[in-house]
């Protein structure tokens, strides 16, 4: 990733308007920045989250809040809890996200 001809800015994420976006259960509700050639993004997931999708896009993914379980294509599933992260490249693994609480995120792709 290359950050470049991003000026300094400060966001408030409460004064992005919300996208809401159905998963297979329950709904993921996205704040998005596009700045430059990167998406930045405040994301809570309801509880009973499932995604519709296996995802292959890289990200930089924080939890905020909240638990949440990404499943793996290739069987293996990790859980993040608040404080923790995740980093996976573009095509690298195949991933999807899972919760039954809900949970806040910072993601970064």
């Amino acid at each position: 990733m290359r950050m470049s001809d991003i000026p300094f800015e400060v966001t408030d994420w409460s004064a992005i308007a919300p996208t809401e976006h159905p998963g297979e259960t329950g709904t993921a509700t996205w704040r998005t920045r596009q700045v430059g050639g990167i998406r930045v993004r405040m994301v809570e997931y309801s509880p009973n989250y499932r995604a519709d999708h296996w995802c292959e896009k890289g990200h930089v993914l924080l939890c905020l809040a909240g638990e949440l379980h990404t499943e793996l294509a290739d069987g293996r599933s990790v859980v993040l809890t608040p404080g923790m992260s995740y980093q996976v490249a573009d095509g690298e693994t195949a991933h999807r996200s899972v919760t039954e609480s809900g949970a806040k995120l910072f993601i970064v792709d």
